[in-house]
């Protein structure tokens, strides 16, 4: 109960600090809160936007699924393996240090204009995260339990279930809470600058028209949008953790 409080609090605060700004700046460029939630309100009646942001949402959910099951087990192997780790380290940390537009130029030319080319972009940005954190994870395990397993002959299968992927869970916790909202903003950029479908396609849309108003509805939606999806994927997450720890 005092989370939600503290939550509301806080949304108070910036509802009000937003407010100051429409009354301090010009009207046209900062809108009103009320405002920018009554034209959100009528765009969700439009079926377009309504379309645009499916588009967006599939492929967060595609990038995230893929950064999950590549990023997991190569972390896994690096952890336990200090060769391999220091082997394709100075890999990892260019792929880092790659700018957006860098790899948005190469997909274009690649791919051309539609979906692959956000949903690469966002993996790839998302990828050093994930492999790193899941490092972290191995690299903090128990390793009493460890000895424990091999004393007592412990199958492998139930040792990386059990231990490592049991162990890793607040890691993969971790690295979700970081990659909704970074996937969501690397997305929408992609799709602002190369095109195809999704919101970002509208929000260029918007600036094109100079509809200023617009542009914060659509922005305040695809904020939304993250925050319901990190609330969903952390709420399924927590069921599994619990699931794990009964089985």
């Amino acid at each position: 109960m005092k989370s939600l409080i503290h939550a509301l609090i806080g949304i108070f605060l910036l509802l009000v600090v937003w407010q100051l700004l429409a009354l301090i700046l010009n009207k046209s460029i900062v809108p009103a809160p009320a405002e920018t939630l009554s034209l959100l309100a009528q765009l969700l009646v439009s079926g377009p936007i309504i379309l645009a942001a499916w588009q967006t949402a599939w492929k967060v959910f595609l990038a995230l699924l893929l950064v999950l099951l590549i990023g997991l087990p190569l972390g896994l192997g690096l952890g336990l393996s200090k060769t391999l780790y220091n082997m394709f380290r100075p890999i990892i940390m260019v792929i880092q240090a790659v700018p957006v537009i860098s790899w948005l130029s190469l997909v274009i030319f690649a791919w051309g204009i539609g979906w692959k080319g956000p949903v690469f972009i966002a993996f790839l940005s998302l990828l050093p995260l994930a492999i790193l954190t899941t490092v972290a994870g191995v690299r903090n395990l128990d390793q009493n339990l460890l000895e424990m397993a091999r004393l007592y002959r412990v199958p492998a299968g139930r040792v990386i279930r059990d231990i490592y992927l049991g162990s890793l869970l607040p890691f993969i916790a971790a690295i979700l809470d970081v990659s909704i909202g970074q996937a969501w903003k690397v997305i929408l950029v992609a799709e602002y600058l190369s095109g195809g479908k999704g919101l970002g396609v509208e929000i260029l849309r918007m600036r094109m028209n100079i509809d200023f108003p617009g542009l914060w509805a659509l922005t305040l939606l695809a904020v939304l949008l993250g925050i319901i999806t990190e609330r969903l994927i952390k709420k399924g997450l927590g069921r599994l953790s619990h699931q794990w720890i009964i089985a």
